[in-house]
């Protein structure tokens, strides 16, 4: 049955003779009856077709007259708005053209599910998300942290955690190094001090740890050392995280003088990673200390200076060489070669019992210095100079008086 067929009912006023065999057919179009509050009483105005859920609708069209005076919708009554046969035939094409356009095509495939992955298949990705520098750090940090108290301080210091080590550190401190020490009385028994001592040639320095332990168990006051350690120690898996534990502070200015203006003793090293990576050969002759950062910060904070000299660490981890090559890749300064490393693996890095002494020197104060000259590059090249020639006279007398490197 054709279009115009299938309408041809409308202009007649008649309805089709019997139901349509064709499926294209359009059904009878519904009728609304209106209710009494619709104005001048209209009955039997045709509704167009509903569209499909989420299908656009059109506005209802104005009403139009025909200007060659084509019959009327039948059944509407004068006054009211009109529709052709036409306008109406052509409104539901349109909306049949619509709805047959938001049904899916017979040709169409419906979309296959996804396929499960197969057994190992997506591996390769998550190793290699888990292999990533920031998530493999992260993992260790949270592994290293488990066993973290509350009370630790802003450095990263805790009490409960460093209690754990007690006895090895008291083994460390009486029975395996055996440190002795000469000049305590130095040091102050409160207020900020700087001690300034030579770094320990080695591939792990322990200097600063047992000058923390020779502080609270020699000290009259056991006082409280934090020491400030090198950056590559930091970024070590687990090393780092205990260090920091321990009493360690990453080396700054910044840091320096927040733990001076708190009235803490404060421990550093100004040869820096230049004195751990000492070959035996040339142990015992300092380096250069640096720009003098210690001397500002001692000038501008108006802090007291002790220097320090450790006697016995350099023999503990002799260098025979080094491989800065490779230590680069591995983010270290240097790889050393020392007669158990790497022989004996990570057993090799162990210190041998030699027998440290720790001599500490008069106090240096900067009270005839004003704040402004930290500025003065002279004059806190001069002051890091003489201290430094201070520590290698102290260095010089204690090993001119020692016996033997394991017995003292």
């Amino acid at each position: 049955m054709t279009d115009d067929e299938a309408f041809s009912w409308l202009e007649d006023d008649q309805p089709p003779a019997g139901p349509a065999a064709d499926d294209d057919a359009v059904p009878p179009v519904e009728t609304e009856t209106q209710g009494p509050g619709l104005r001048d009483g209209h009955r039997g105005v045709p509704v167009p077709p509903r569209a499909a859920p989420g299908a656009d609708t059109l506005p209802p069209a104005s009403p139009i007259e025909e200007p060659d005076g084509q019959a009327q919708v039948a059944g509407s009554d004068a006054g009211g708005p009109t529709e052709t046969a036409g306008e109406l035939r052509a409104r539901i094409q349109q909306l049949q053209r619509k709805l047959h356009d938001l049904e899916p095509s017979a040709d169409a495939q419906p979309a296959a599910p996804a396929p499960a992955p197969l057994a190992g298949e997506g591996q390769p990705r998550v190793q290699h998300s888990l292999l990533g520098s920031q998530v493999f750090t992260r993992h260790l940090r949270q592994f290293g942290n488990r066993r973290r108290t509350e009370p630790v301080d802003e450095f990263g210091l805790d009490p409960t955690y460093e209690s754990r080590f007690k006895r090895v550190l008291d083994f460390l401190h009486s029975t395996y190094f055996r440190i002795e020490v000469e000049g305590l009385e130095h040091v102050p028994e409160k207020g900020r001090c700087l001690i300034v001592a030579n770094h320990s040639g080695g591939p792990i320095p322990y200097d600063g740890l047992m000058l923390r332990a020779a502080m609270k168990r020699e000290h009259p006051a056991a006082r409280e050392l934090r020491w400030l350690s090198e950056d590559f120690i930091h970024h070590l898996p687990f090393v780092g995280t205990m260090m920091s534990r321990l009493g360690a502070v990453r080396a700054c200015q910044q840091n320096a003088e927040r733990l001076l203006s708190a009235g803490l003793l404060v421990a550093v090293f100004p040869e820096g990673a230049k004195g751990i990576g000492r070959l035996f050969r040339n142990r015992y002759r300092l380096r250069r200390f640096g720009r003098g950062g210690y001397v500002r910060l001692c000038i501008r904070t108006q802090t007291p200076l002790v220097p320090c000299a450790l006697v016995g660490p350099e023999e503990a981890n002799p260098t025979l060489f080094k491989l800065e090559t490779v230590a680069r890749y591995l983010g270290v300064p240097h790889l050393p070669i020392t007669p158990t490393f790497p022989l004996l693996g990570p057993i090799g890095l162990l210190p041998a019992p030699t027998k440290w002494k720790l001599r500490f020197g008069d106090v240096v104060h900067f009270d005839d210095h004003p704040p402004e000259a930290a500025d003065d590059e002279v004059l806190v090249g001069r002051l890091s100079d003489r201290i430094r020639a201070n520590i290698q006279t102290m260095l010089d007398t204690t090993i001119a008086k020692r016996r033997s490197v394991f017995f003292g």
